[in-house]
């Protein structure tokens, strides 16, 4: 499978029974701003679109499947795996959020957590997956992945129309397939943490390398690398990426509680941080997507 507008297209008509058309708010009513809820998907984030996509378009074998993850993909493995009656095995490492280490499991998944950041757990994954003949299914580098993120972007585009839209990025997966989907058609912005500023240092670099992996979103926005895959995509869809501290997305996780009531995790505010630091600021007409990608954190007090 190519990751293309048609390949994306098949792939919603394929997994649209099992995940949510999660809903868009236009909190000022004049379409300058539009949240796209991706938050309210099942398993708590976005990641449950590639991984029905990877578990629908794959054979699975009778060991099963495996995943390495910060804790949103492998809950959305785990829940797909659920729905679909296959075994499970997920890998995390310490920095996943509690609220995610107990979504994986209340899944009914076998969990390992181990290590100090994604990438200890991705090569224990590995070890299991060469030791078992269980599949890897992996959080952003697979076309699975991207294919399924971009139905995303299909469903924002029949949702909104948009100038811009504002995503986060962590491994890539999920700008990689909205960028897919798009094609140039809107102007797509990614927003990075600065203590992990992955995508940034690829595009610096002109290929994915090695990239600092910290901050309070590092259980989803802070891999070594970004994929490859999704890296011809980014230099061909993606306008630029800004950066925001720390203290921005925590101020954007209290201004989407205060302001509208949504509960969202580090990473899930991390696009709406960019345009409340102005580390994105629009033009006065523009209007603008902010991609609330996840909500799986235990913190509701952002009064």
């Amino acid at each position: 499978m190519a990751v293309t507008r048609a390949e994306i297209a098949s792939v919603e008509k394929l997994i649209r029974p099992y995940v949510r058309r999660t809903p868009v708010l236009d909190p000022d009513g004049d379409g300058r701003r539009v949240f796209k809820l991706e938050l309210l998907q099942h398993s708590g984030s976005f990641k449950a679109r590639g991984a029905f996509t990877n578990l629908l378009t794959r054979k699975v074998p009778a060991a099963g499947v495996v995943a390495a993850s910060g804790g949103n993909h492998g809950a959305a493995v785990a829940y797909a795996a659920q729905q679909l009656g296959k075994p499970a095995r997920i890998y995390v490492p310490t920095v996943s959020s509690p609220a995610k280490i107990e979504r994986i499991r209340s899944y009914g998944a076998h969990l390992v957590v181990t290590g100090d950041r994604y990438a200890d757990a991705l090569a224990e994954s590995e070890k299991w997956a060469a030791d078992s003949g269980a599949m890897q299914i992996h959080a952003y580098d697979q076309e699975g992945a991207l294919l399924g993120q971009g139905t995303l972007g299909m469903e924002f585009e029949e949702q909104a129309k948009l100038d811009t839209l504002l995503v986060a990025v962590g491994g890539g997966g999920l700008i990689g397939g909205i960028a897919a989907w798009y094609a140039g058609k809107v102007r797509i912005i990614g927003v990075e943490p600065v203590l992990a500023p992955t995508l940034t240092k690829a595009l610096e670099a002109g290929k994915p390398v090695d990239s600092p992996a910290g901050g309070i979103a590092a259980d989803s926005l802070a891999p070594k690398q970004v994929g490859q895959l999704m890296f011809p995509l980014a230099q061909k869809y993606v306008e630029r990426v800004v950066l925001v501290e720390d203290a921005a997305i925590l101020a954007s996780q209290k201004a989407l509680w205060n302001d509208l009531r949504i509960t969202a995790e580090a990473g899930g505010a991390a696009a709406y941080a960019a345009l409340l630091s102005g580390a994105y600021r629009p033009e006065k007409s523009e209007r603008v997507g902010v991609l609330v990608c996840g909500g799986n954190t235990t913190a509701v007090n952002f009064s």
